[in-house]
């Protein structure tokens, strides 16, 4: 722990400069009897750090000292991926190897692009979990994160439904959607996906596999994710719309291809501008739900049964609407 420490100290130093022993506390989180302990360490075993009297004073190297510590590893290399990601990074187990990579590349910046993480920090963020969710970390996903990283066989405990089933898995990769993460994994011959908050337990042991290179994860996500929203959407419905409608329905659809599909299979507008399309959805309860969103921006045209539940729905609201109201209702 404190090897780390003292060598944050020196790179600390080489990126800023000059840093007090209260700014170099508080980067560390240590005490600045701490700091003082740590220079003196360093200072024995040859590190040329010296300190500078006065108000604008402080810590500092020796001009021209550049520490060899700047190297990355294959982890930090590798976690500086996730960068742009620090919950989920953090959630993974890779905090310590991000912010240590971020300081590493920080140090071997040239003075004129040591702002570079300001400037990125105060014009971008990335919040990954989706509205009205906890985002509280699967209580696996860390042991399973370690296990992709090193191509380790593991034994999954897995919920499913009522009951829960054992799968020996190889794990080619991680994956976070709307705020949850799922495994995807060879199992026997084939590829699954398992979602990690069902997980029960993991028990990895010494045993590695030998990962098909050729695996692309991220179209295998996309191809999984397709395939997915099309096997949910059995129906289609025969709808009337009009330029509003259409842009609407993009608002309001929850699969984004299912709007592409509409807009695909629209015919020519009429005189008024509206075109005739057929969307798929799950159901027809969900189509009803969908539409109803749409207001007086469409017409529903087929199946009959969806046609007559909108009609009513619209014979109600004109007799609650259609005479003074007097909020009594």
């Amino acid at each position: 722990m404190r090897v780390s420490r003292l060598i944050s100290v020196v790179l600390l130093l080489q990126s800023r400069e000059t840093m007090t022993a209260a700014e170099l506390a508080r980067e560390l989180e240590v005490s600045e009897r701490t700091v003082y302990r740590d220079v003196l360490a360093l200072s024995a075993a040859g590190v040329p750090v010296y300190a500078d009297r006065g108000r604008a004073g402080g810590y500092r190297l020796l001009g021209g000292y550049r520490t060899r510590l700047t190297g990355l590893t294959r982890d930090e290399a590798e976690a500086l991926f996730l960068t742009g990601l620090p919950g989920p990074a953090g959630d993974m187990g890779l905090a310590d190897a991000v912010a240590s990579a971020e300081l590493k590349v920080l140090a071997a910046l040239p003075p004129m692009l040591r702002d570079a993480p300001a400037r990125v920090g105060q014009r971008f963020h990335l919040d990954v979990p989706g509205w009205f969710r906890e985002a509280t970390a699967p209580p696996w996903l860390a042991e399973l994160a370690r296990a992709v990283w090193r191509d380790r066989v593991v034994e999954l405990r897995y919920r499913r439904g009522e009951r829960e089933v054992v799968r020996r898995v190889e794990p080619y990769g991680l994956v976070l959607k709307s705020g949850v993460w799922y495994l995807v994994g060879r199992v026997g011959d084939g590829t699954r996906t398992y979602r990690v908050d069902r997980v029960v337990e993991v028990v990895a042991g010494e045993e590695t596999y030998t990962r098909d290179e050729g695996f692309d994860l991220g179209g295998y996500w996309r191809e999984q994710a397709e395939a997915f929203l099309r096997s949910m959407q059995r129906t289609e419905v025969g709808v009337r719309l009009s330029p509003a409608g259409l842009r609407a329905l993009h608002r309001a659809a929850e699969a984004p291809f299912g709007y592409a599909e509409a807009t695909r299979a629209a015919g020519p507008p009429d005189g008024q501008g509206w075109m005739v399309t057929r969307v798929p959805v799950e159901s027809v309860d969900v189509a009803y739900e969908l539409l109803l969103r749409l207001g007086p921006e469409v017409e529903v045209l087929d199946p009959p049964e969806l046609r007559a539940r909108v009609a009513e729905t619209v014979a109600r609201l004109a007799a609650l609407y259609g005479g003074p109201g007097d909020g009594a209702h």
